[in-house]
């Protein structure tokens, strides 16, 4: 065995580089802490993710499960008065795409805040039948429950309605909004309005996968509703297909050079002016997300990628109605060339930009100015007194010159990618980040 002796000097020495060490590895780990909370705005919630609804479903005779609260919903549309149940229910409207919202003026100079329009069964039964909106059972589409206050949550579709609801709805100071406009208008670091808009990102997937499964791609006869909702099932007997909820994966990628100092972005003609993202595709069949990182950078631009680190995803509910719900998978991609060559057909342009013009692009760019400006909207909308603002007006600088280049706003996967990477490095004078791929924040 062997055996080191130390002496009282060496003994000494070695307390003393171990405090030291202590001491830099608190400040490091403290240092560290602060990058995490200004990567990017909220890198645990994207926005449409943490519904706080309960993801897992109850057993079966539990009356918060779909099966046991179709059939209370069931006898409740029977009775013509309202007698109180339990669970309680509550019942979200959709109207082509679109929720039904309210909002309420915030304490001092704060925007207004939106909220979902939530009814009770009873209120929602009564106002849809009186416009004429005929109920069924299939009607309702199961969200989710929160036990602790005794409540199941619904979405329906009422797109049918001829005007008349939107009518009553208006003198109430509801209206139906683009879930995309109460994305924008969402104050990011207000978790019970990011928690509804991940609630009515859930509720409009779910509605528009509904709309387009409406017939067995297996033999073409009509689907039916089952388990409240959650799945569909083919009505014809010698079939009976089973059908759940699509989801799209979608790749979206920064790309970074071998140095690390400069990203790749894109901006496609859709966009408006003087906007840049991320790189982004469709994964295809049988690929893994690495390839179709690997695959879809080179098809758009001609970079070469190597290593390809996770970053996060995102559920991605206000794409096309085709597309009812896509799920943004987020990584950070290393390019091993430099040359790029356009894909005209996918992209306008694609460029290299240095991590400072990218950081400064992040400090000027007034993403709070524009979620204000949006809330405004939505309440102007709810009170019917819309001006017809545009939600995607440039944003300005502090000096009120445009912006050279800005990017999607805190809503949007593409800018914690983009943030997370120019926060990246040195803070405070303490290294925290290797500039090579490998390093630990990069697979945040």
């Amino acid at each position: 065995m062997l055996s080191v002796f130390l002496s009282s000097s060496s003994t000494s020495l070695l307390l003393s580089l171990s405090k030291t060490l202590s001491l830099q590895t608190l400040a490091l780990t403290r240092t560290h802490s602060r990058l995490l909370s200004t990567m990017s705005i909220n890198l645990q919630s994207h926005a449409f993710a943490g519904n706080p609804l309960k993801s897992k479903t109850p057993k079966s005779g539990d009356p918060f499960s779909p099966n046991s609260a179709l059939e209370t919903l069931k006898t409740q549309l029977l009775e013509s008065t309202h007698q109180p149940s339990s669970p309680n229910f509550k019942v979200l409207p959709f109207r082509k795409g679109r929720p039904l919202a309210s909002s309420t003026d915030s304490a001092g100079d704060s925007a207004p805040v939106w909220h979902l329009g939530w009814m009770s069964f009873g209120d929602c039964k009564d106002l849809l039948v009186n416009s004429g909106v005929s109920l069924t059972e299939n009607s309702f589409f199961y969200l989710g429950s929160l036990s602790e206050d005794d409540v199941v949550y619904w979405a329906i579709d009422v797109s049918g309605d001829d005007g008349s609801l939107i009518s009553e709805l208006g003198r109430r100071h509801f209206c139906f909004v683009e879930l995309r406009t109460l994305m924008v208008a969402t104050d990011w670091a207000d978790v019970q309005t990011m928690g509804e808009l991940a609630i009515a990102g859930h509720a409009r997937a779910l509605l528009e996968w509904h709309n387009i499964s409406r017939f067995c791609g297996h033999c073409g006869e009509k689907t039916v509703p089952k388990e409240a909702g959650r799945r569909k099932q083919c009505s014809n007997e010698l079939c009976k297909k089973r059908i759940y909820p699509r989801v799209d994966p979608v790749v979206i990628m920064l790309v970074i050079d071998r140095e690390n100092d400069r990203a790749l972005l894109s901006k496609q003609s859709r966009f408006v002016p003087r906007m840049w993202s991320c790189l982004a595709g469709f994964i295809e069949p049988g690929e893994s997300l690495e390839e179709a990182v690997r695959r879809e950078t080179w098809e758009e631009t001609g970079i070469e990628v190597g290593e390809v680190v996770y970053h996060s995803s995102q559920p991605w509910p206000v794409g096309p109605n085709s597309m009812p719900c896509q799920l943004m998978v987020g990584f950070f991609a290393y390019a091993k060339s430099l040359e790029i060559n356009v894909d005209k057909e996918e992209l306008e342009d694609a460029q290299w930009h240095s991590r400072e013009e990218v950081r400064k692009a992040l400090m000027l760019a007034e993403y709070k100015k524009a979620q204000s400006t949006a809330a405004v909207k939505v309440d102007q909308i709810c009170k019917g007194v819309e001006k017809g603002q545009n939600l995607s007006a440039d944003f300005n600088v502090e000096s009120g010159e445009l912006a050279p280049m800005f990017f999607p706003g805190p809503f949007a996967i593409a800018h914690h990618l983009i943030s997370s990477w120019v926060n990246q490095g040195a803070l405070n004078g303490v290294e925290v980040q290797s500039s090579k791929p490998g390093g630990s924040l990069s697979n945040l």
